[in-house]
């Protein structure tokens, strides 16, 4: 496992042309963009966790039949600091970074009274975003950076932190069609209050503006006061739909005091949080027209999730579809001491992932008794109960077990959809398989293949799509097996047949998120 895992990948910076078995359509032109971690150890020193590495961003370039791969490590503040310290100086979420032992005295006092409100890090390795023209790498603090999605030249370094009072943002936005960016982020204890905040960035500026970031444009929508001051919800994406913005607040949180010390108690941030299995999980539903959240409290068991699928409005109900856990032992499997040989023996999730639906009405009858079941329409086994102090608590139906790293045909974000694309997990969890499941007849096809691991299955629509499946789904596949050489998958997303794969023969990375950028959305790179 130290071939996928523990072992620093090599960077390409200059396009390798890959051996294409196989067909590709005509029209499949443009940029798969994909982001994780590439890095694990610096000089003599090594980070806890796999989410700590450091960012290695990967594209595929598709081009008249052929396919370029490249691959160039994130040049942030945080990777120049290691590198030229030949260790690493920059703490990660689970590792906590100390000061050189060679520092003077007064060196290392400063270096713990900064710890005391950390700066969080700009080793940008979740996913990648677009904003208008431009596109960001992104992780769960305040700090993108921008990138060239040709060269995957590192550019300017972004705080959001100057345009909106957050500390930590998701990885995950959204984009309506007109290409704005919808995000949040968790403001700490900022003005006497923690609040999670919602915030638009236009995809258009003014045309005098043009060269400046369009962040500079970024608008509030709105906030939502936290639970609890000192425990905020952890948080890795949310829903949209025609008219609402989702947002569930967990009880996975995370404790500011623990944070605020977690330094001088020679702890990582990571062990800041904590699942509360007692506690609720409240749904949270703002609407965009008065953007405030809806006066009904609306709540059900506690659960982790990291990641939506989908959410849409029908017969006066809204329909979430997330990947839900009954516990946050997902984040532990990744520590680095886990990932060894003995993998699929040792490293056990004790909950699977589960692709749960919540359907919360909208307008019921407010003199319905207490313990009326609210959900009117008879396609869902999920519930919603009147309770006695009007509080609404929801049931989920259970779509069906052991798929993460969803995707679905993004032309239907936000609204009613069929299909699911995803990786497929049982009790390990490393995806083995790829897997397309129907949300409407619970029917589920698959991919796999011996020692392959995929990654998050990215769908392209076709250009002439005339059904929600119509389209190709590209996945990079590891393999676990050194003689075996790594590839990119190209399906058939609607008989999800192997169309070709796109053999590379480098040390892929295990990736975590990204992106498909049509040659239509790139900016021309002089030749």
């Amino acid at each position: 496992m130290d071939v996928i895992f523990g072992r620093n990948k090599e960077e390409h910076p200059e396009p390798i042309k890959a051996e294409v078995k196989g067909e590709l359509p005509s029209w499949l032109q443009g940029i798969l963009l994909r982001n994780g971690p590439g890095m694990h150890t610096v000089g003599e020193t090594q980070y806890n966790h796999w989410f700590d590495g450091l960012a290695l961003i990967h594209s595929f370039t598709f081009k008249n039949g052929e396919v370029y791969y490249r691959s160039k490590y994130l040049r942030s503040d945080t990777y120049n600091c290691n590198i030229e310290a030949n260790r690493i100086v920059v703490s990660e979420f689970g590792t906590m970074a100390y000061p050189d032992p060679c520092k003077n005295l007064f060196a290392k006092a400063f270096c713990y009274l900064s710890h005391t409100i950390p700066e969080f890090t700009d080793n940008c390795l979740i996913n990648i975003m677009k904003t208008g023209e431009d596109y960001y790498a992104t992780s769960e603090t305040n700090f993108i950076r921008k990138i060239n999605p040709h060269t995957l030249e590192t550019l300017e370094k972004v705080d959001y932190n100057k345009y909106v009072a957050v500390n930590l943002a998701t990885s995950h936005p959204h984009y309506d069609s007109a290409g704005n960016v919808l995000n949040m982020g968790t403001s700490i204890v900022d003005k006497g209050k923690t609040k999670y905040v919602i915030f638009k960035i236009p995809s258009s500026v003014p045309e005098k503006e043009k060269k400046k970031s369009h962040l500079k444009h970024l608008e509030v929508v709105c906030s939502i006061p936290s639970q609890s001051l000192l425990h905020p919800s952890y948080y890795h994406s949310f829903g949209v739909t025609e008219n609402y913005i989702i947002f569930i607040e967990q009880p996975f949180k995370l404790d500011i005091l623990k944070l605020a010390t977690a330094y001088f108690r020679g702890v990582n941030w990571a062990s800041c949080l904590s699942f509360h299995k007692e506690d609720k999980t409240w749904i949270h539903l703002i609407d965009k027209k008065t953007k405030k959240d809806i006066s009904t409290k609306i709540y059900t068991d506690a659960m982790v999730l990291f990641h939506h699928v989908n959410a849409y409005e029908e017969d006066g109900h809204v329909v979430i579809d997330v990947i839900s856990y009954s516990d946050n032992s997902l984040y532990q499997m990744f520590y680095l001491k886990n990932l060894n040989e003995d993998l699929e023996k040792n490293t056990k999730l004790t909950s699977i992932p589960a692709c749960k639906r919540f359907v919360v009405p909208l307008g019921f009858d407010k003199d319905a008794e207490v313990g009326t079941n609210l959900v009117k329409f008879p396609s869902t086994t999920a519930t919603a109960l009147k309770e006695k102090d009007g509080n609404i608590y929801c049931q989920p139906e259970m779509l069906c077990e052991g798929i993460e790293l969803p995707r679905i045909n993004y032309d239907y974000n936000g609204k009613k959809y069929r299909y699911i694309y995803a990786t497929e997990v049982r009790w390990s969890p490393v995806p083995t398989k790829i897997a397309k499941f129907d949300v409407l007849t619970k029917k589920k096809l698959s991919w796999e293949e011996e020692h392959c691991w995929p990654a998050e299955p990215i769908f392209v629509p076709s250009p002439d799509l005339k059904e929600e499946d119509d389209g190709l789904i590209l996945s990079s596949i590891v393999t676990s097996d050194p003689r075996k050489v790594p590839f990119l998958l190209i399906l058939d997303a609607k008989t999800f047949t192997e169309m070709a794969r796109a053999t590379v023969n480098v040390n892929l990375h295990l990736d975590l998120h990204g992106l498909f950028i049509p040659e239509k959305d790139l900016n021309v790179e002089p030749e």
